[in-house]
């Protein structure tokens, strides 16, 4: 089972080598849906906060911060429980 990577609170440094300022902003409201990934996705959050249950899996909660890489084959169950805003690549 594809795992979800977060590394917490980057650098300056370290968001500036990854291009964040550069990527798509989305937001979400408060809300529950399925996303199943057919491509890495990158994310830093800005705001809000998210709890991610991979199938088998145990929930991953996200919050402002965090960098996480949501690798290809996740599928998954989310569970926005405050406004979500964040940066987002795809590779």
């Amino acid at each position: 089972m594809p795992e979800i990577i977060i590394e917490k609170n980057p650098s300056e440094t370290r968001l500036q080598e990854l291009g964040v300022a550069g990527w798509e902003i989305w937001d979400c409201p408060v809300t529950e849906f399925r996303l199943d990934f057919d491509e890495t996705e990158k994310a830093y959050i800005l705001e809000g906060e998210i709890v991610v249950t991979p199938d088998g899996g145990q929930p991953v909660t996200i919050v402002p911060g965090d960098y996480v890489i949501f690798p290809t084959g996740l599928k998954s169950m989310w569970q926005v429980t405050k406004q979500l805003k964040k940066h987002y690549s795809y590779d």
